[in-house]
């Protein structure tokens, strides 16, 4: 059994989505720069565990629609697209919604935004810490940028800019971003350290070979992805920050109320974002913004990119996880 593609027309866009297995729905979310093909280890072990496995490609991503407008890739927008696959695909019942990455706000999110339609949400990498204090662009701005330090974020928001370096290179380009946050890296996130202002790519390492983790398949699967969908849409999502506050602001119960689920590496830089790495502070933070968390867990040897790293152990803590819905 492998999986097959559908297009799924919601919230104005078309959406692909990966689909295998029989039984109650699940929905994948990926991040960046990724495509459904980051939840390629799960698909089967889902099926076979009696689930709908289902890894979408997010707006702006692979078979996805692109729209070019920064507005398109708002939260709200996202939530919506994933409560269409969920009512296309499972009309009479809310699904199970995992995300990796920027996949973990939007599948938290859509917790929130969409209660009816999500019976259970796992994130991966992001921690749900609701909504912070400001803006993050204004947090990265006064933490990063104000004392001339190179942060990714402040760096995607000039429209064109981030599009241009990695669409130069694309292969050189992916190679780089996921070996910097992978636990092969040792840590050494060159583009947090260097001066604002540096290109995102500079002195950042392009490993011969590339870790087992990725294979070459699997980066010529990834290339030939971005090579057909170009970076503008994946980088809008990081120009809603206003917007996505703002809309956050207004909603009055932001509590994940439903059956949740945290996973992350031990050398994931998000860790470091979120308190510093204090697992406890960041558990504390979860908890304080969910009413049913069960799990808390931490893979030793992993980095960023959580469930292609050690797929494995981090299907085996999802399924675990759902066995218990």
């Amino acid at each position: 059994m492998s999986h097959t593609f559908k297009t799924i027309e919601t919230n104005g866009v078309k959406i692909r989505a990966a689909v295998q297995g029989e039984g109650p729905l699940v929905v994948m979310v990926h991040g960046f720069p990724e495509s459904w093909y980051s939840w390629r280890h799960q698909m089967a072990p889902l099926a076979a565990a009696g689930f709908t496995a289902c890894a979408i490609d997010v707006r702006g991503y692979g078979g996805s629609d692109k729209p070019h407008a920064v507005e398109a890739y708002s939260m709200q927008e996202l939530t919506a697209d994933v409560a269409g696959v969920i009512n296309a695909l499972s009309p009479n019942a809310p699904a199970v919604v995992m995300g990796h990455d920027w996949g973990a706000p939007i599948a938290w999110h859509t917790a929130v935004l969409h209660p009816g339609k999500v019976r259970g949400v796992a994130g991966l990498s992001v921690p749900y810490y609701a909504l912070p204090p400001a803006p993050l662009n204004h947090i990265i701005k006064a933490m990063w940028t104000d004392q001339g330090k190179f942060f990714y974020m402040a760096y995607f928001q000039d429209e064109g800019v981030a599009e241009a370096e990695f669409e130069a290179d694309v292969r050189g380009a992916l190679r780089k971003l996921y070996f910097a946050t992978s636990a092969n890296s040792d840590g050494r996130w060159g583009y947090i350290d260097k001066p604002a202002g540096e290109p995102m790519l500079a002195g950042l390492d392009d490993p011969n070979p590339f870790p087992a983790w990725l294979s070459e398949a699997d980066i010529d699967y990834y290339v030939g992805e971005f090579e057909r969908s170009g970076f503008r849409g994946p980088i809008n999502r990081y120009r809603n920050f206003e917007r996505d506050w703002a809309m956050m602001n207004a909603v009055s119960d932001r509590i994940v109320h439903q059956p949740s689920l945290f996973i992350a590496g031990a050398h994931d830089m998000v860790l470091k974002m979120f308190g510093d790495g204090d697992l406890a502070g960041i558990e504390a933070g979860l908890r304080a913004n969910t009413s049913d968390l069960r799990g808390v867990h931490i893979i030793p040897g992993v980095g960023h990119w959580t469930q292609q790293e050690k797929p494995k152990e981090a299907t085996a803590l999802l399924i675990d996880w759902l066995a218990t819905l």
